[in-house]
């Protein structure tokens, strides 16, 4: 027979309590953390207080360049499309070219007529000399009239005692009389062709100043003529790269028709778009540290160069109007436009329209909170 064996206790064994000192090491450990993150905490506030407030940021940020739309002055048929989509160009490049046909000609008449008014001058001209010539043989009449008058008073004179004294006969005097009185009309009339004679030369004179403004009207429509055809050319005006082309070879385009844009890509500049509540302390000049999302392991830096003086919802299409019905409160956004500073490498990524994330330092302006109240202090000091 086997023998008996011991009962066993049919309780569960108590699991065992954590020795004092482990339990005072877990308090010691929770409280040191305690006392590092409060610690962390009040170096973080502190940190904030002293630099933090001052950095501001935001993701509302693009690149932006000034772009350039190229347009028609003229109406006509393209003859010629030079450049193509994202093509580089620099000022003068030749863009599109318009038929030229229709202003050639225009520019040919237009020199016709300055050859008409420069032909219509000189003979204008040439009249002058002759309408002088003409004032001369007058004047000369003239004085040989009243030679003629001075003559004729002069035998009146003496035959009238003769006359009376019987010497001479009455009919000697009467003819003599007669004669004086023709003398005097021949004067008058060649007084009145001498006035007509100078007439005429101030007329000649003032057809021949109206020829030399005819002669001016004709040069103006040929300048005018030549600016026509030399804007047929449709030439870049500043350095850049072709986008958005919407011209053809043989389209018609109007005046004012956009047919291309230049953009110009080493001007390009960063657009960051502010809460209203993070530009009390911004001002031209601070510091920007950009990030861009196309290339994340790059750091750029700027400039801050201007604060847009508006809201971006004040320039606005139809800008809002609070004063009617319910009003919500929204926080507004203020551009402020940002140099970059970027190489001849970077500019080959850095188009317009790319997303960016925009760092201020506006620490040099911390001062100005100060300033600020100073200045309303001093407006209206306290009572």
């Amino acid at each position: 027979m086997s023998e008996p064996t011991a009962p066993q206790d049919s309780a569960a064994p108590e699991a065992s309590a954590p020795q004092p000192g482990k339990r005072r090491l877990i308090g010691r450990i929770a409280l040191g953390a305690l006392v590092v993150g409060a610690v962390y905490g009040v170096y973080a506030y502190a940190d904030y207080r002293m630099n933090g407030r001052y950095f501001q940021e935001t993701e509302d940020a693009y690149v932006r360049a000034d772009g350039v739309a190229i347009s028609s002055k003229l109406a006509g048929y393209v003859r010629q499309v030079a450049v193509a989509d994202n093509q580089a160009v620099t000022p003068g490049t030749l863009l599109v070219q318009v038929d030229p046909t229709d202003y050639r000609t225009r520019l040919d008449q237009a020199l016709a007529q300055v050859n008409v008014a420069r032909a219509t001058e000189t003979a204008t001209l040439a009249g002058i000399g002759e309408a002088e010539a003409g004032v001369g043989q007058a004047s000369a009449a003239l004085a040989a009239a009243q030679r003629d008058l001075a003559y004729l008073n002069g035998e009146v004179a003496r035959y009238r005692p003769l006359v009376a004294s019987g010497a001479e006969p009455k009919q000697a005097l009467d003819q003599l009389v007669s004669n004086r009185d023709k003398a005097a009309a021949q004067v008058r009339a060649q007084q009145s062709a001498l006035a007509a004679a100078r007439s005429k030369v101030e007329s000649v004179r003032a057809q021949a100043g109206q020829s030399a403004a005819q002669i001016e009207a004709a040069r103006t429509q040929q300048a005018a003529a030549q600016n026509d055809l030399a804007i047929t050319r449709l030439v870049a005006p500043v350095s850049g790269k072709v986008a958005s082309s919407g011209v053809r070879l043989g389209q018609f385009v109007q005046p004012g028709q956009r047919l291309m844009t230049i953009v110009p890509t080493d001007k390009i500049y960063v657009e960051a778009n502010f809460k209203e509540t993070q530009i009390g302390l911004m001002r031209p000049g601070q510091p920007v540290k950009i990030k861009v999302d196309a290339l994340p392991d790059v750091e750029f830096h700027g400039v801050v160069e201007s604060i847009t003086p508006g809201t971006g919802a004040n320039f606005s299409l139809i800008p809002p109007q609070n004063a009617t019905g319910n009003f919500t409160k929204i926080v507004q956004r203020v551009p402020v436009r940002i140099r970059i500073n970027a190489g001849a490498e970077s500019r080959k990524v850095l188009v317009p329209g790319l997303s960016l994330s925009v760092e201020v330092d506006t620490t040099s302006a911390k001062g100005a909170i100060d300033a600020i109240q100073a200045e309303q202090d001093r407006a209206h000091p306290a009572r």
